[in-house]
């Protein structure tokens, strides 16, 4: 089992010996999930913590998965999720990826107005 699932499984206290039994809802649609997706890819240094990790289904791991567009989106679904669950979590690091892929999309969206 890869490390990233195991740190998923551990901090919603999950047990790691029945991963074939258990229902693990999708944060996002909450059906049955297939992926622990790393929010922040792991190519663009996205780390192996709960804060970066969040439980998908196969087509929105397709669908959402690596695309700037909906990063403050998934940040905030996720965020909520630690919330509601009580899972102990930094929310400077939603408050900072938030804040930077906001502005990510704005500059790519030509919203950000530029002084000379």
């Amino acid at each position: 089992m890869e490390n990233h699932i195991k740190i998923y499984y551990k901090a919603f206290g999950y047990d790691l010996n029945e991963i074939d039994k258990i229902y693990v809802p999708s944060e996002i649609s909450d059906t049955q999930y297939n992926d622990i997706h790393h929010i922040i890819s792991r190519g663009k240094k996205g780390a192996d913590r709960i804060e970066n990790l969040m439980a998908v289904t196969r087509q929105e791991h397709i669908d959402y998965g690596d695309n700037i567009l909906y990063m403050v989106l998934l940040l905030k679904i996720h965020q909520r999720h630690l919330q509601i669950k009580n899972i102990p979590h930094n929310p400077k690091f939603f408050e900072y990826y938030i804040k930077y892929y906001t502005n990510l999309n704005e500059l790519k969206n030509g919203e950000i107005q530029t002084t000379s």
